[in-house]
């Protein structure tokens, strides 16, 4: 390959060549290489649009075609060399592409701008990202529903401020998290869905003179429609910020599952046991085994979000149309959308290696005064006490089992009917947490026949 880096692309406006600070600030090919294949199927709808639209003749149309395919194997070959005086991707293309081809290279770039060029390339990077997200909790949801399914009907505690509320089953516990990364999934869909329109033809801000056909290019490269104003087109990157703002919702509620993780497989809890694959020992403690994947895993959310605030940042100020500060917008998307699928990855495998402790989830469970609203309820239901005083007697029955250091079950029927004298022995069938988590019948309740409806019906939307 001849050195392409002396040939100034910008024309015949500048005299003097860029200095070296200039050029370093300027150009963007170190991280926007990553758009080639994006930007070299815009080139080709836009080239075989033009040949329909009697623009370009079928012979040149065809040379670019074939010329843009070599260039794109000798990209994914290895075997291009980026130049930074050419600055981005597309000057980058485009100068292999006139080694190539010669003298018809110089009409792709007929009735287009860099903006549309980048605007578009960018919008079909984020789309692919997007299915690749919805891709990625997909499989989640299905190594969760196969932990769901496992223990459909296993006991747990059920937390609130990490303090032992109400018994739940693990079976619910999981499909909590189905329902979370659902809400996640319908979020890319729906950003997918909004950013499915092409900005090419929209050319620098203004549209062009030439007889186009955007929707043409719009269909070949698989959008809905043409973007409907040149000037939205080429200035805004909100389709890359509800990307990140989806990213950034999705991180935290694997971040939440990641702490839980952390919290479940340590000595103190023992509820599960982490596979090897996910885990590092210590340098100096030969007893350890540390949930290092689920640490990290809990970090990236400040990666994924805190390149949504930059991205924010970027574009708050900008006057219409295109700035050049729109240059740094993919820098950070490039690496939140990385490290999320890298999350969603390394989430799902640890899912799916997860082995629980049913004896330790039941013991953990059964303690803490766990079914004191159970009880609660039941002097309601079967006493007919306002909700208010149950819960008053309640708690003095808790404090009393905790006093003697038992829980309520332990406590005899005497001591309770001195509590109050509506209970009566039938009061120990809703003390057990069994019993507590199969009365749970409400819709979306934990009890385990809701549980396995649950899951069914995801088996059925996931396929």
């Amino acid at each position: 390959m001849t050195n392409r880096t002396q040939n100034a692309m910008w024309g015949g406006r500048f005299a003097a060549g860029p200095d070296a600070i200039m050029e370093a600030i300027n150009a963007s090919i170190g991280f926007d290489q990553r758009l080639h294949a994006q930007d070299i199927a815009g080139s080709r709808a836009h080239a075989a649009m033009l040949a329909a639209q009697g623009i370009l003749t079928d012979k040149d149309a065809e040379a670019i075609g074939e010329g843009l395919l070599t260039v794109l194997s000798e990209i994914e070959a290895g075997n291009f060399t980026f130049s930074s005086a050419l600055e981005d991707i597309h000057m980058n293309i485009e100068a292999r592409l006139k080694e190539l081809i010669g003298e018809p290279a110089g009409r792709l770039h007929t009735a287009r701008s860099r903006n549309d060029q980048v605007a578009t390339d960018f919008r079909l990077w984020v789309r692919d990202q997007a299915d690749a997200a919805v891709a990625g909790l997909t499989a989640l949801q299905r190594a969760l529903l196969g932990q769901a399914e496992a223990g459909a009907d296993w006991v747990m505690p059920g937390f609130t401020h990490l303090q032992t509320a109400q018994p739940v089953t693990w079976g619910h516990h999981m499909m909590a998290y189905v329902e979370m990364f659902a809400r996640d999934r319908g979020r890319f869909a729906d950003a997918r869905a909004r950013m499915n329109e092409c900005p090419l033809g929209a050319a620098a801000l203004a549209g062009t003179s030439f007889p186009i056909d955007r929707a043409a290019t719009a269909a070949a490269l698989g959008f809905d429609r043409a973007m409907a104003n040149s000037l939205d087109a080429v200035s805004d990157r909100d389709f890359a910020l509800e990307f990140l703002a989806a990213a950034s919702i999705t991180a935290m509620h694997l971040s939440r599952l990641a702490e839980e993780l952390v919290i479940w497989s340590s000595a103190q809890f023992r509820f599960v046991a982490l596979s090897d694959r996910f885990s590092t020992g210590s340098s100096i403690m030969p007893q350890k085994k540390n949930p290092d994947a689920a640490e990290l895993i809990r970090a990236k959310v400040g990666r994924i979000m805190g390149a949504n605030v930059a991205l924010m940042m970027v574009m708050k100020g900008l006057p219409l149309a295109y700035s050049k500060d729109m240059q740094e917008d993919k820098e950070q998307v490039f690496d939140a959308a990385d490290n999320l699928m890298l999350a969603l990855a390394a989430m799902e495998g640890m899912v799916r290696d997860l082995v629980a402790n049913r004896t330790a989830l039941e013991a953990a469970a059964s303690s803490g005064f766990s079914t004191a609203t159970d009880l609660a309820d039941w002097l309601v239901r079967e006493a007919g006490l306002p909700f208010r005083e149950a819960h008053h007697v309640t708690g003095a029955l808790v404090a009393l089992a905790e006093k003697k250091g038992c829980d309520l079950a332990d406590l005899s029927i005497a001591e309770m009917a001195a509590a109050h004298p509506a209970i009566t022995a039938e009061v120990y069938s809703v003390l057990g947490v069994h019993n507590s988590v199969a009365s749970r019948q409400s819709y979306g309740g934990t009890a385990p026949d809701q549980v396995r409806a649950q899951i069914a019906a995801w088996r059925t939307r996931l396929g």
